[in-house]
């Protein structure tokens, strides 16, 4: 005989409380408190693990710079935002690819920052070359073949970038980067003041830490010379734009950490840099101007892009 006992009760299981969107200014009790600490009292005690995570998923802006790191410092007088909710469009401004030039021979577009230029990784989709074949099958209504890659903008860099359309326009663009005819302007934003500068280095992919940099040894890297213009001086850094004779990788980047100005949102080439690190949403480099000779008809064609919302956000903070 089978012995009947209470039927135990289970409570439903609760899900984690959902956070809401919410906006405030820094009061002066939590002048140089961290983030997540503020945020959280401002939620009244929601989950740490909640707490830490919209912010390093990029839902938290402190005077509209998106803030990344649970424990960035705050001042007296911010605005501290939390926006969850997603954007109703269909693809996100920021991250969506414009077609600047199209024709049968280049396609020029407007890479938007944090999505790679191409993959480097197996299996890795959704890259610039992804979007920018998608958009081309959208707009001519057929299928498109694969594109050829001519140069690449750092992941975190937006800007201008051309591909090839044919085998032909391929070569001829490749050797006008290998012979640095091509026109290439870049607007940053660095730490500290700068002035007008010419920097010419050896760069080698180890310098000794892992890391590429600049060698004194007359005969080992590749040469690059970049030239660097003050813009406008800002609160703890300076904007500047720089020309390029060389097309080094993170040519930029290099130059000017090893001067004493890195970009801001640099997180690889800071070793040494003991000032204070301005808070950026990414690394603040944004390729302008780009300009080359048609690979058929011989004409040289030249191209502007505006600065993006993440980038005059950083300024506008900076201007204060």
């Amino acid at each position: 005989m089978k012995r009947r006992g209470a039927t135990p009760v289970t409570e439903p299981s609760r899900a984690p409380p959902v956070l809401a969107d919410t906006r405030f200014i820094v009061e002066a009790a939590d002048d140089g408190a961290c983030l997540d600490r503020v945020l959280r009292a401002k939620l009244e005690g929601a989950p740490w693990t909640r707490v830490r995570r919209a912010i390093e998923t990029g839902k938290v802006s402190v005077d509209g710079v998106r803030v990344t790191e649970a424990t960035h410092k705050l001042r007296t007088g911010e605005a501290v935002e939390l926006a969850t909710r997603a954007r109703s469009a269909s693809r996100n401004d920021e991250t969506r690819v414009r077609l600047v030039y199209v024709d049968t021979q280049v396609v020029v577009v407007e890479k938007p920052a944090l999505v790679s230029s191409v993959p480097f990784e197996p299996g890795e989709r959704d890259t610039l070359i992804d979007r920018t074949r998608t958009e081309l099958q959208h707009r001519e209504h057929r299928s498109v073949p694969p594109l050829g890659i001519v140069h690449r903008l750092d992941k975190e860099t937006s800007g201008l970038l051309v591909f090839a359309r044919t085998l032909a326009a391929k070569r001829h663009l490749k050797q006008q980067f290998r012979f640095h005819s091509v026109e290439r302007l870049y607007e940053a934003v660095v730490h500290g003041s700068v002035a007008n500068a010419r920097f010419e280095s050896r760069l080698v992919e180890d310098r000794g830490d892992g890391l590429r940099g600049s060698t004194d040894h007359r005969t080992l890297g590749q040469p690059a010379v970049t030239h660097v213009h003050r813009i406008e001086a800002l609160s703890g850094a300076t904007r500047i734009d720089c020309r390029l004779e060389t097309g080094r990788t993170h040519q930029i980047r290099i130059h000017l950490s090893e001067a004493g100005h890195p970009l801001l949102g640099e997180r690889v080439y800071i070793k040494g840099y003991a000032g204070p690190l301005l808070p950026a949403p990414r690394l603040m480099l944004h390729a302008r101007t780009l300009g080359f000779v048609h690979p058929s008809r011989g004409e040289r064609l030249a191209f502007e892009s505006a600065l993006p919302e993440d980038f005059l956000a950083v300024l506008s903070v900076l201007r204060r």
